[in-house]
Formats: structure tokens, sequence, C-alpha cells
């Protein structure tokens, strides 16, 4: 088991700001309003998403650290030039559910995982089957909700995957 710090939430949100999916992991995934919450804390980084995409000095997709919610979460950010937005929040008590006493994380300990879920969903992109165009806000009311989130099972296993492997350090993911 890790004892530094560990990925609690991935989440991915198009360009529209409507969530295309949103990963949970231990312990959080273990609490029944899980879903919610993280949903609910993503939400609340889209605005901070905006400042900074609006910033015309910027010449990184990374964001950096868009807000701490506490001791123990932060939240960071990373953005394509197609307006998609990766989140990825940070558990600094990590997987044991305490707080260690590890170095704080950088910008640097997350770009890993950014280019990896970058990686994934250029994947997602390229399978002739993925119709980005059923995954906007228009295309989900029109179904009643269900196109909304991504469903490639290929696609939601690599984000499991990035999430349980990520360690602060770690050149990649």
């Amino acid at each position: 088991m890790s004892l530094g710090p560990s990925l609690a939430c991935i989440g991915l949100m198009g360009k529209y700001d409507n969530p295309l999916h949103i990963a949970i992991f231990e312990p959080h995934s273990a609490a029944e309003s899980a879903h919610l919450e993280f949903s609910f804390l993503l939400n609340a980084s889209l605005d901070i998403f905006e400042l900074r995409a609006s910033d015309r000095n910027r010449v990184d997709q990374d964001l950096g650290m868009l807000q701490a919610i506490d001791e123990r979460l932060s939240t960071w950010g990373w953005q394509t030039g197609t307006g998609t937005k990766f989140a990825v929040i940070v558990d600094m008590w990590g997987k044991q559910g305490r707080p260690s006493t590890g170095s704080p994380i950088k910008g640097e300990d997350l770009k890993p995982v950014f280019k990896a879920l970058q990686t994934a969903y250029i994947r997602l992109l390229q399978n002739p089957f993925y119709t980005p165009d059923d995954h906007t806000p228009t295309a989900a009311a029109r179904s009643r909700g269900s196109a909304g989130e991504i469903k490639s099972k290929k696609f939601i296993a690599e984000v499991k995957r990035i999430g349980d492997v990520w360690t602060p350090g770690l050149e990649k993911v």
C-alpha cells in the first residue's frame, strides 16, 4: 500500500463543462456519496479553469494547482487545445487515510498523469465508433441524459490504471 499521496479522483469535462468521465479511487470510492461529492468538487474547479485558460501569457496546457480544498485534497488541471479539461484531485493522506510526512506535490509530479490521460483520450478519439458530438449537452438532453458520459471500457480501464499506479516522482505512467 502506498504511504504517500495518491489520486482520489480523475475527472474529464467537455468543452461545454459537461462531465465526460469521473473515476474515484480508494479509499474514497467506498463512500456512498463519493460520486456526488467529487462531482461537486470538479464542478467547483470549472471557474478556475476558465480564469487560467483566459491568461494570454499561458504557453502550456498544464494549469497547475487550481485549488486547495483542505489540508488533505487539492485539485490540479490541464486543458487541451480543443477545450477538454482534465482535473485530478490529489489526496495528500494517500490510500492509508492518515496524514503522510512526505514532501508536498509539485506540478511536475502530475505532468505524467495528464500526458497519459491525454494519450488515452486521443486514442479514444481515434476510435471510428466513438463520436465526440454524442457527448455534448445538447446530445445528452436529446437522449434524456444517457449520452453524456464516455462508456468505452478500454478508456475507463486506462483511466483506472493511471489513477492506481501514480505516485509522486513517477516519470511515466
